[in-house]
């Protein structure tokens, strides 16, 4: 055993004379060794994992590890047992941070080999209470995604009650202060993986413990309504709606809207940093809970917000069109934003001088994704230039640009914009648009506004009523 011990220390990189060491090492661990020797090897195994100054070293004391636990478990629930799990977590192990990845890593790692022992419960018990204990210190993505992973795999482990409720509230915290600080693409990709693991845990909470979603909603609604800090809230928040149940969407919102405690300030905080959740590339439902919490302002009457919030990310929003992966949600936004800003233009005119650009790029990409959306986008500016005409400069070059799609006709326009207007629009079209008003008593209708007709419109209208030319008529 000591020759052993003895070739292991001499390991640093992957040569054959090394991995014929590891093979011997292996192998050794199924013959059998006294108790003394079997803790002389989880602790340099241990080590090696650890503090391995290559990843080589560190791979091969996981495998020495797993090789002596598998066949000597006896020894190793008396190595791993409680007492050496809180120490790892609290003190950390040699020069490692108790909140290094790496130890939570190991730990995942040596429950394994404690299934069906007397401690496994013990352990388990004590694991809901640290790591409950660490989120609370909102660690980062790298190591919030190391405790879902090791949730994911040992369920017994996450915190149960009421815990579970704060755990799910503090992991709503962790999230919306996760960031990527690098642009490299290895490491983006690798952030959204970690973010991915997180989700993944709410998931499988979400659909066992339901008591826990309406608490995490309103610990979200807290993170994204606070006026505190400049940044924001990380957009990876919208993993927290992932998997909430639309069914209770509505009861949701209803609840939100109509609660008199919240701000202006704060409902207009929080519906912005939705919206920013549509540049978050695994955003599921984003866009049906945006569009939710609107509709929902709309039915109070809180015009204002809906009006400030449009004006300041419609054109986020129709920027994200360019993007594939995030289109669809984007789209889906941008109609409903469009089409119930009926009181002026200002929207849709913000959006118009970039129109021709975003359908030559769509075109150029020739996918599914991007001919839906020109097609989609086609209909919904007919509609706008139908309900706001009368800018014939600023119209032409969208025109032009949409030239190869059909227009819709008269009563599907009609039609979409009587169906997505803000409540206090709907009483008020006459005024507003007098294409889509009945004809009068007379059988006669005002002419359209072109821009530069109104004068002779009242000139028509003032002849309509005197009745002496109608009567010489």
């Amino acid at each position: 055993m000591d020759k052993i011990l003895e070739n292991m220390e001499k390991m640093w990189s992957h040569d054959p004379t090394s991995m014929k060491h590891v093979k011997r090492i292996k192998e050794a661990a199924k013959e059998p060794l006294d108790h003394k020797q079997c803790m002389a090897m989880f602790e340099l195994s241990t080590k090696f994992i650890m503090s391995g100054d290559t990843q080589f070293q560190k791979d091969v004391g996981k495998e020495v590890l797993e090789a002596f636990a598998q066949n000597h478990t006896a020894d190793f629930e008396i190595f791993f047992n409680v007492k050496f799990i809180l120490k790892l977590l609290q003190d950390g192990y040699g020069t490692l941070s108790k909140r290094s990845s790496d130890i939570l890593e190991y730990i995942q790692l040596g429950l394994k080999y404690i299934q069906g022992n007397t401690s496994v419960d013990e352990a388990f018990h004590a694991l809901q209470i640290e790591l409950l204990r660490l989120v609370c210190e909102k660690p980062g993505s790298k190591l919030c995604a190391c405790v879902c992973k090791l949730l994911a795999e040992y369920p017994q482990c996450i915190p149960s009650g009421r815990f579970q409720v704060v755990f799910c509230q503090q992991l709503v915290r962790c999230i919306g202060q996760f960031q990527c600080a690098s642009q490299d693409e290895d490491e983006i990709v690798k952030f959204l993986d970690e973010v991915n693991k997180v989700s993944g845990l709410f998931q499988q909470i979400c659909w066992t413990q339901t008591t826990a979603i309406i608490p995490s909603l309103r610990e979200l609604f807290t993170v994204i309504s606070s006026t505190v800090g400049s940044d924001g809230p990380s957009n990876a928040l919208a993993i927290v709606v992932h998997y909430v149940p639309l069914e209770i969407m509505d009861e949701v919102i209803q609840n939100l809207v109509n609660d008199d405690s919240i701000t202006d300030v704060a409902m207009k905080t929080a519906l912005n940093n939705m919206i920013d959740w549509l540049s978050w590339p695994l955003a599921k439902n984003a866009d049906k809970w945006i569009i939710g919490l609107m509709k929902g302002l709309a039915a109070v009457k809180e015009f204002s917000i809906l009006i400030q919030v449009t004006l300041s990310k419609i054109e986020q929003v129709f920027s994200r069109l360019f993007y594939p992966i995030l289109r669809q949600g984007a789209l889906s936004v941008l109609k409903y934003m469009l089409l119930s800003f009926q009181h002026s233009s200002d929207a849709f005119h913000l959006l118009a001088p970039q129109i021709p650009k975003l359908m030559a790029s769509l075109s150029k990409e020739r996918s599914n994704s991007g001919i839906s959306c020109q097609q989609q986008l086609s209909e919904l500016v007919h509609c706008m230039i139908f309900r706001f005409s009368g800018f014939p400069d600023l119209y032409e070059p969208v025109i032009e640009a949409l030239k190869g799609f059909p227009i819709p006709n008269e009563g599907k326009i009609k039609q979409l914009i009587n169906h997505s207007a803000w409540a206090w629009q709907e009483n008020k079209l006459e005024p507003l648009y007098p294409k889509l008003v009945a004809k009068s008593k007379t059988g006669k209708t005002g002419v359209t506004n072109l821009g530069n007709t109104c004068y002779m419109n009242s000139v028509i209208q003032a002849l309509f009523m005197a009745s002496e030319i109608l009567c010489t008529g």
